[in-house]
């Protein structure tokens, strides 16, 4: 009986386009592996990335608004589910390997700090060689998964993964659907949740924004996609002028009114003396870090296993080091 990773690999070859990835043709991984008989090669990379600590914590990470009241304003993880199901209906549209754009979509954002870009800021101000979180998301999946082992995935991902915010001319097309999708998933449920903040009204949005995309976060969804999918063609992956257009108009004004905005950001100026703080004792401390990140700071320097250990961090947990770092902890005079 043929198994059934070889009849999807056949069924890819019918159902893919010329302008998308055949799992087996992948470029592989770094150490070669036995194929699996169930999961084709991608397949494999969406469970590894799933079942990891890294993306786990994605839960407890800071999206834009830093320790919000109210269990409905999105995480880390929440972006990244809301980005790989957008990237999913593309790229079936457009005929391409959805588990590829899976893949690189859950990983996507796996490098992000505590305090979402606030601390990748404080981070990059500190750390000697800059900071970018997808350049930590790629290190994360090849040096700091399974203590130290990595996860180990294929090429495709990997680059996928490492190229999400600025793009290649090397990039698959499954790669340019997750950036995209990136952006088209954080500047709606951006504004979603600025709204509900109180920060925005649905009368403040602009009205190009209105006009060429939507009042309603699902239309806007809809709209972007469906732009997006009928001007797609001959392996070029983009929009209209016209809807290009307006998803600027309405990044500069979430720019203006949301991320710059002193109510929803007066939180933020903490952040750097937060993780300065921590960064600042485990430098002085190297035998306090965990024993991965003494590994990490035998092979690659202190600082380098420090960026590691603080970047990785939920937003609990970092506030929860410094506490326990620096506030004195109440004792009883028996």
């Amino acid at each position: 009986m043929q198994p059934p990773r070889e009849k999807r690999e056949h069924l890819e070859r019918l159902m893919i386009s010329e302008y998308g990835v055949l799992s087996a043709n992948s470029k592989g991984r770094v150490i070669p592996e036995e194929p699996d008989e169930i999961r084709t090669c991608f397949q494999r990379d969406i469970d590894r990335i799933t079942h990891s600590k890294s993306f786990r914590r994605l839960k407890h990470k800071t999206q834009v608004f830093l320790q919000p009241e109210g269990d409905h304003y999105r995480t880390r993880l929440t972006h990244t589910l809301e980005v790989t199901r957008i990237a999913r209906t593309i790229s079936r549209a457009l005929m391409l390997n959805e588990d590829l754009t899976e893949a690189i979509g859950l990983g996507h954002d796996l490098g992000h700090t505590p305090f979402g870009h606030a601390g990748e800021r404080a981070l990059n101000e500190i750390f000697s060689e800059g900071f970018r979180h997808y350049e930590q998301s790629l290190r994360v999946v090849d040096r700091l998964e399974k203590s130290g082992k990595g996860l180990n995935l294929c090429y495709e991902t990997r680059m996928g993964i490492l190229n999400h915010t600025k793009g290649s001319p090397d990039d698959t097309s499954e790669a340019t659907v997750v950036r995209l999708s990136d952006r088209i998933a954080y500047i709606n449920h951006d504004v979603d949740d600025a709204i509900r903040a109180g920060i925005l009204t649905k009368d403040d949005i602009p009205p190009i924004v209105l006009e060429r995309i939507g009042e309603r976060h699902s239309t806007r969804i809809n709209a972007i996609i469906t732009d997006l999918i009928e001007n797609s063609t001959k392996g070029r992956i983009g929009m209209s002028e016209e809807m290009e257009n307006a998803i600027n108009t309405f990044y500069d004004f979430l720019y203006e009114r949301v991320y710059k905005n002193p109510r929803a950001k007066g939180e933020e100026a903490k952040v750097s003396g937060i993780l300065g703080g921590i960064w600042e004792h485990y430098v002085k401390n190297p035998k306090k870090l965990p024993e991965d990140y003494k590994r990490i700071a035998e092979e690659e320097g202190i600082e380098r296993a420090v960026c590691d250990y603080v970047s990785g961090m939920t937003d609990d947990y970092a506030v929860y080091q410094f506490g326990d770092i620096f506030i004195p902890k109440a004792w009883q005079i028996k």
